[in-house]
């Protein structure tokens, strides 16, 4: 008798009482054709029968447990774990892939094989003719989103990016086994924009695949202005600064850092009605030791000839620009998730 064919890609979900949700996405996971794959769905301690549900409906999907809700970063950790291909792709239990979105991204990694990490194309489940993602950008300030949200599909084209959005993405084994994967102090949010910095540092490329489309439910889990996504965004920018910036290029627009940081705060905190922002910014300063140990093995590895340089680094990133040009596009996506800007 022939052995079973080990799988061309390892696909991890993570959940967290998101059982309604995955009656959706997992059958168009699970149904992914022109790739042999196993799903791995991690499941952060769901109180919604989650667990039982998978298991009576799609025996074939391996199921970890977690006891709590350990987060997006330590669950999708535990699936590389448990993962056996060399490349592992990540989904969000509110993103429904194409029947070949996981075929296309294997492609592209057979294609590009220098390539550590692959971006999909992710437009917005409430319209479906605007971008969610289309890889991850980052200006020098430090602050990170999703490139192109907010705007029509048009033009279209693959290429390099500077990261990879977790939420639909295909990595290298290696890759995730040299940076350790995601970084579980983060919890969630960021967690893969600190993935794609550390690759950068590395001269690991991310690249983008357009083909590879996933309908995405925007911050179904957290709410956009939820305070607890605020909060976590804003303590998660200051660690992702602190672990990843060289100390010289960080002194000299550090002030431009703060300026622009304090120049949303007021915005945010009207339009929430909280001080989760602050609250965030707090407990990332507080913090900040827990995190800044991690330079001397992201940032020492220039003094071995292995990393790359901040120019290198550095071209990869988008221009600064004002911060109102900043509003607008936050306005884009905010546009996008209200209800009557849906096409249903």
């Amino acid at each position: 008798m022939s052995s079973k064919p080990s799988p061309e890609a390892s696909v991890v979900i993570v959940t967290w009482n998101g059982r309604d949700r995955l009656e959706s996405a997992l059958p168009a996971v699970v149904g992914q054709k022109g790739v042999r794959h196993e799903v791995i769905l991690v499941d952060n301690g769901s109180t919604d029968g989650t667990v039982e549900w998978v298991q009576a409906t799609f025996p074939s999907v391996r199921v970890v447990k977690l006891a709590y809700n350990a987060g997006f970063a330590v669950g999708n950790n535990r699936g590389f774990e448990t993962a056996t291909s060399s490349l592992i792709a990540t989904i969000n239990n509110d993103a429904i892939p194409e029947p070949d979105w996981l075929s296309q991204l294997v492609t592209a990694a057979r294609v590009h094989p220098k390539v550590g990490m692959f971006a999909s194309q992710m437009v917005h489940a409430s319209n479906s003719k605007v971008v969610n993602s289309a890889g991850i950008s980052i200006d020098p300030l430090g602050i990170a989103w999703d490139r192109w949200a907010g705007k029509p599909i048009a033009g279209d084209t693959d290429g390099q990016v500077f990261g990879a959005s977790a939420g639909a993405a295909l990595y290298r084994r290696e890759l995730l086994h040299v940076l350790g994967g995601f970084d579980e102090r983060f919890f969630a949010y960021l967690e893969d924009v600190d993935l794609a910095w550390r690759a950068r540092w590395l001269r690991w490329e991310a690249w983008y695949v357009s083909a590879a489309r996933v309908s995405h439910a925007h911050s179904s889990t957290w709410q956009e202005d939820s305070p607890l996504k605020t909060f976590h965004l804003g303590r998660n920018k200051i660690w992702l600064i602190a672990k990843n910036y060289p100390l010289g290029p960080l002194l000299c627009v550090l002030p431009l850092i703060v300026a622009y940081d304090l120049a949303s705060l007021p915005i945010t905190i009207l339009r929430q009605h909280s001080l989760a922002a602050v609250h965030g910014r707090l407990a990332g300063i507080a913090g900040i030791h827990r995190v800044w140990a991690s330079r001397k093995h992201i940032l020492g590895t220039k003094r071995h000839g292995v990393a790359a340089t901040w120019s290198e680094v550095r071209k990869a990133m988008d221009p600064i620009v004002s911060p109102s040009t900043i509003w607008r596009r936050q306005q884009r996506l905010r546009s996008v998730l209200r209800p009557e800007s849906s096409d249903n």
